[in-house]
């Protein structure tokens, strides 16, 4: 049987139908049987919805035990109702679990500006809670639970031995539009066994994120309520993680991080309406920073986007968006590649044009798996990104998302 969250020591939880959503589970519950190191990271978006300052205040202590997720209402833009649904949420699961209600976090999910049904969702949970399970199938279900216009759950599990203790980790996420660079619509909650500082969680998730999540596209847009979550309930009971320096970190770090990568390339896996995933690498750049403007520019190009669904080999409009990312670099020192994941051709060279098999290209870029890569000759540096072509069916879902 596949392995997911629920095969992290102490974890359980389950995804249920309250009604919310006509058709799909619309409630989900995490559950660690032991008090966890907590950490967040949440949307840039000024506009924020009520669950997450809830959680904001929750989590500030750096520790926590549920999390309590809705889907099909965003609980954004509701006002006073919606932050005493979001704040609802919470106390019902704590009393419910018999811990605090700031030891439970609370995420939502779903259509911004429609009045937060607190009841169905606070007899949602009063129901719910007595099917807490760790058995696979409740891993699953919870996946499940959290979805809105996505086409298949995202789901991941690793194990690893650290010392000889062995860590699991396992993660579910939500996304497929109004996706997009500096957290978009979209949720992660990650678990784990491990023990591990709550200020080091910190800076490990967002070093991760910023690898990750951070580095994902589908339409340019950030959502309200995007939120990464993790729970760390050390219940591997290795010596505490508490230095960057410590080589088990490094060792934990390193896996902690692809699977966040693991998470995100899933969203842009399942991005709405379209047909490419489309990997962006740059190579060679003096500094980090600037190979993820790059990447981030281009990513998120509509031309760009849109040239790769029609599969025109039209590469002008890669060094074109890179020319708009706001950032120094040589376009006369400048190779660019372009093809599928297996294949990539040559088309500039130092800021030159090189001649190219046309009918060729157009024949890798029918394959679902793009790769775009830049070559800057500046330094040793790099970055890699995930992006999504941008489709007439797109358009099409997202002209009629609320009728």
């Amino acid at each position: 049987m596949i392995k997911n969250i629920t095969n992290v020591r102490g974890i359980s939880c389950w995804g249920a139908h309250t009604g919310i959503k006509s058709m799909r589970r619309d409630l989900a519950i995490i559950y660690s049987e032991k008090p966890a190191t907590a950490a967040g990271v949440f949307t840039q978006n000024k506009v924020i919805a009520e669950p997450l300052k809830v959680t904001k205040k929750h989590i500030a202590s750096g520790r926590a035990q549920a999390i309590v997720i809705n889907a099909g209402n965003a609980n954004a833009c509701t006002g006073k109702q919606g932050l005493e649904g979001a704040e609802a949420m919470a106390q019902t699961l704590g009393e419910e679990l018999g811990i605090k209600k700031e030891m439970v976090l609370v995420a939502s999910t779903g259509v911004i500006g429609e009045p937060f049904p607190t009841s169905e969702i606070v007899a949602g949970i009063k129901e719910n809670v007595k099917k807490l399970s760790s058995k696979s199938n409740a891993g699953s279900l919870v996946a499940n639970a959290i979805l809105t216009t996505d086409t298949f759950p995202k789901e991941g599990f690793l194990e690893f031995d650290l010392d000889g203790y062995e860590i699991n980790i396992g993660g579910i996420a939500k996304g497929s539009g109004m996706i997009h660079p500096n957290m978009a619509t979209m949720l992660a909650f990650v678990v784990t066994d491990v023990a591990i500082d709550a200020k080091l969680l910190q800076t490990m998730l967002k070093e991760a994120v910023d690898k990750s999540f951070n580095m994902i596209t589908v339409d340019g847009d950030t959502s309200t309520n995007d939120m990464v979550v993790v729970l760390a309930n050390g219940m591997a009971r290795n010596e505490i993680l508490k230095s960057k320096r410590d080589k088990r970190y490094k060792v934990f770090k390193k896996n902690f991080e692809e699977m966040m990568i693991h998470l995100a390339k899933l969203i842009v896996s399942d991005g709405e309406g379209s047909s490419k995933f489309i990997e962006y690498e740059v190579v060679q750049a003096p500094n980090r920073e600037t190979a993820r403007k790059l990447i981030r520019k281009i990513s998120s190009s509509s031309l760009v986007k849109a040239a790769i669904f029609g599969r025109d080999p039209n590469w002008g409009r890669i060094i074109c968006a890179a020319g708009n990312a706001e950032v120094s670099f040589d376009y006369e020192k400048t190779d660019l590649y372009l093809g599928d994941e297996n294949m990539q051709i040559k088309v500039l060279e130092q800021g030159v044009p090189v001649e190219y098999d046309r009918n060729y290209m157009k024949k890798l870029l029918r394959e679902s798996h793009i790769h775009v890569r830049l070559d800057l000759f500046n330094g040793k540096a790099g970055a890699t990104g995930w992006g999504t072509d941008l489709t007439t069916d797109y358009v099409l879902f997202n002209s009629v998302y609320t009728t």
